[in-house]
């Protein structure tokens, strides 16, 4: 994800955030299969009517993946507040080398996050070509939603979610399959909303309500 393609000691801490930022990822996304397995989400009931823990689900690691999901939230939130400390410090350290004169040259690094390759940090939506057409459109948005606090909102008309555009898109659970792996991940999602296109980063994971997003997507 770094855009610099140098070396210090910056860069080397930013580095060993992302790392830990995938470790954490990845545990949320293991804790949230096992919500997965027990057919529930993070507020479903995990006692019957009479009050009794259900039979049908195993209540004792329900329980921990509840827990763990919310603190490695906290974690996963403050560690990208300290990744965009460092990118700063390390672009800044960068800067302050070349007003010196040091000749060091910026190496375009490629990366690729859901599908989207990125060069500088700018995303390379697979061609302008491509994201002319819409594919799918959202439908209600529930408050407090993952896909609410991104800005997603009901009737945007979806011209690009993850590496998915009308060229490649063939059937909704394309989108489904991307939400569901890319928990505590951005994924660039490019709307059509008023005639005016706009680039939304949404984060899908666990929240009060069941779903990983908090709103329907339909296809068009």
């Amino acid at each position: 994800m770094v855009g610099y393609n140098m070396d210090g000691p910056a860069r080397d801490r930013v580095m060993k955030l992302m790392q830990e930022k995938d470790r954490i990822e990845s545990e949320i996304r293991d804790q949230t299969a096992i919500l997965e397995t027990n057919n529930v989400g993070m507020q479903d009931a995990l006692v019957d009517c009479d009050g009794f823990p259900r039979n049908d689900i195993d209540v004792y690691k329900v329980r921990h993946a509840r827990h763990r999901i919310i603190c490695l939230q906290n974690d996963h939130k403050e560690i990208m507040k300290q990744i965009e400390r460092g990118l700063t410090e390390v672009h800044s350290s960068f800067v302050g080398s070349s007003g010196q004169g040091t000749s060091r040259r910026i190496v375009p690094v490629q990366n690729y996050t859901n599908g989207h390759a990125s060069m500088n940090g700018h995303s390379a939506m697979n061609g302008n070509d491509d994201v002319g057409q819409c594919f799918a459109i959202v439908g209600p948005v529930q408050e407090g939603s993952p896909a609410e606090l991104a800005g997603l909102c009901e009737n945007d008309e979806i011209l690009q979610f993850g590496s998915i555009n009308h060229n490649n898109f063939t059937e909704i659970t394309q989108v489904h399959q991307i939400v569901s792996h890319s928990v505590g991940q951005r994924i660039q999602v490019r709307v059509k909303r008023n005639d005016l296109v706009q680039s939304i980063t949404v984060v899908p994971r666990p929240w009060e309500q069941p779903g990983l997003l908090g709103c329907q997507i339909r296809r068009l």
